[in-house]
C-alpha cells in the first residue's frame, strides 16, 4: 500500500445529514470508533453550508427531509463538489424516487433503513479506500505529466547542452594539448641548452651534438623505428656527451686515438656517468641506456660492458655511427679533419666490427655511397649459391654472430658450411653476393 492508501482515518472527513437528531447520534456513535472526523447537518441547506466552509470527503444523507430532499441535496453536491463521495440512506419504499436520486445525484451507494452497522461501516471503508486509490492515481498522473513536461524541456535543450558541453570539452582538451606541447618543447629546449654547455668549451665541438642527433634520428627513421624509439635516439644524440661535463679542457679537445693512461681511464667512464646523470628522469631512462652503450662494438670489443651484436641497444648502434661520422669530420676521432666523403670509407671499414651492418647500410642509404658499393650485389638463398660468388656484405646470424666477412670468395666447402649451419640452427640466411 502507498502513502495515500495508508493515510490515518482521522484525515477523512464524514458529513452526516438527517433531520432526525437520533439518527445523527447513532451515526456519530457508529463512526466514532473508526477515527473519522465527523460533521453533522439537520437539513440539506445546512449540509450545503457545511460543504462550503469545510473540507468534506464523504456525505451520508437521509433521503426524506423537509424543504430539500436527500436526492435534491446530493444533486447539488454532485454539481458543486463532485469529488465528495455520496451515500444515500433511504427508508422510502418508492423505488422510482430512489433510482431518480441515484441518477441525478450520482451517489456511490444507497443503504436502506434500518441499516446494519457492519454493512454501513464496510461501505464507508470501501469508499475511502477507493477514494485513496483515486487520489494516488491523480497524484501519479500529475507526477507523470510534470515529469513528461520536464523531459520534453530537457529533450528540447539536450542537443544544445551536448553541443555546449562538447565545445567546452574540446576547448579544455585543446588547452591541455597546447600546454602539453609547450611542456614538450620546453623539455626539448632545456635538453638542447644543456647539451650545448660542453660544446661551449671547445670551438670544434660547437653544433656537434645537434648534428649527431639529427643524423641519428634520420637513421632510426630509415630503419623503421617507431616514434618513441626515434625520439629516444634523437635525445641520446643530444645528450651523448653529458658524462664529459667534468672533463678538463685538454681532455675534452683531445682526439680519441691520442688518449692513454689516466686520460683513457677517465674517458672510458663517461658513458657510465652520462647514464647516472639521466637515470633519475623517468622519461630519459631509455635514453640513459643508449648513452651507456654508445661505445660498445658490434664485435664485442667495446666498453663499458663488452656487449656484442644485437645485445647492444639499437639506439646505441645507431648513435655509434652518427657520433663517429661527425667526430671524424671535426678531428675528434683522429688527429686530422676529414671530409664527409673521406669519412664514409672509414665507416664502411667498421661494418660488422665496430658497427652493425644493418645500421651501416641505412647510413649509406641516407648519405649516398652504399649503392656504388653494392650496385652489383644480389640477395640469394643458400640453395642458389655457386662457387666463385663474392660476398658483398658480412654474413651475420640473426643473433649477431659474424660468420663470414665481406669480399669472401665462396667455394664448395664454404657453401656447404653455410647450408649445414642453416640446418643445425633451423634458420634461413639471406646472402648478398656478386658474381666474380
Amino acid at each position: 500500500m502507498n502513502a495515500q492508501q495508508d493515510a490515518p482515518a482521522s484525515q477523512w472527513v464524514v458529513l452526516c445529514v438527517d433531520d432526525e437528531p437520533n439518527i445523527l447520534s447513532s451515526l456519530r456513535r457508529l463512526f466514532r470508533s473508526e477515527g473519522y472526523k465527523l460533521l453533522t447537518a439537520e437539513s440539506g441547506a445546512e449540509g450545503l453550508e457545511v460543504c462550503a466552509r469545510e473540507h468534506v470527503d464523504l456525505i451520508i444523507s437521509d433521503m426524506r427531509m423537509p424543504q430539500m430532499s436527500g436526492a435534491q441535496f446530493l444533486e447539488q453536491v454532485c454539481s458543486r463538489w463532485p469529488s465528495i463521495v455520496r451515500i444515500l440512506l433511504t427508508g422510502y419504499a418508492d423505488i422510482a424516487s430512489t433510482v431518480d436520486a441515484i441518477n441525478k445525484g450520482q451517489i456511490y451507494r444507497y443503504i436502506a433503513k434500518p441499516w446494519n452497522d457492519k454493512d454501513i461501516v464496510l461501505v464507508v471503508r470501501d469508499a475511502f479506500e477507493r477514494k485513496g486509490l483515486e487520489r494516488e492515481k491523480q497524484r501519479l498522473e500529475a507526477l507523470t505529466q510534470r515529469q513528461n513536461e520536464e523531459l520534453k524541456t530537457l529533450n528540447a535543450t539536450l542537443e544544445s547542452k551536448v553541443l555546449e558541453r562538447t565545445a567546452a570539452l574540446k576547448k579544455a582538451l585543446d588547452s591541455l594539448a597546447g600546454a602539453n606541447e609547450k611542456l614538450k618543447m620546453n623539455f626539448l629546449t632545456s635538453i638542447k641548452i644543456f647539451s650545448n654547455l660542453i660544446e661551449m668549451r671547445g670551438g670544434n665541438l660547437v653544433g656537434h651534438s645537434r648534428r649527431v642527433a639529427d643524423l641519428a634520428r634520420k637513421i632510426a627513421m630509415k630503419l623503421g623505428l617507431d616514434g618513441r624509439e626515434t625520439q629516444d635516439v634523437f635525445l641520446a644524440g643530444l645528450m651523448h656527451s653529458i658524462g664529459k661535463i667534468g672533463f678538463p679542457d685538454a681532455l675534452l679537445s683531445m682526439p680519441f686515438n691520442q688518449l692513454s693512461g689516466d686520460s683513457l681511464v677517465q674517458y672510458r667512464k663517461h658513458p657510465l656517468r652520462g647514464e647516472q646523470a639521466l637515470m633519475p628522469l623517468e622519461d630519459l631512462r631509455n635514453v640513459a641506456k643508449i648513452v651507456r652503450s654508445q661505445h660498445e662494438r658490434f664485435d664485442g670489443k667495446g666498453f663499458p660492458d663488452g656487449l656484442s651484436g644485437l645485445a647492444i641497444p639499437i639506439g646505441a648502434r645507431i648513435l655509434a655511427i652518427a657520433n663517429d661520422y661527425d667526430n671524424m669530420q671535426i678531428g675528434m676521432a683522429i688527429q686530422r679533419h676529414v671530409s664527409s666523403e673521406e669519412a664514409k670509407p672509414l665507416i664502411l671499414q667498421g661494418r660488422g666490427k665496430r658497427y652493425d651492418p644493418q645500421v651501416v647500410d641505412a647510413f649509406f642509404a641516407l648519405t649516398g655511397g652504399i649503392e656504388s658499393e653494392h650496385s652489383s650485389e644480389i640477395p640469394v638463398p643458400s640453395a642458389q649459391l655457386q662457387p666463385g660468388m663474392v660476398l658483398t656484405r658480412d654474413l651475420i646470424t640473426g643473433d649477431g654472430v659474424l660468420l663470414l666477412t665481406a669480399d669472401y670468395v665462396l667455394d664448395d666447402k664454404l657453401i656447404q658450411q653455410i647450408k649445414d649451419f642453416e640446418t643445425s640452427e633451423s634458420t634461413e640466411l639471406t646472402i648478398y653476393v656478386r658474381i666474380k
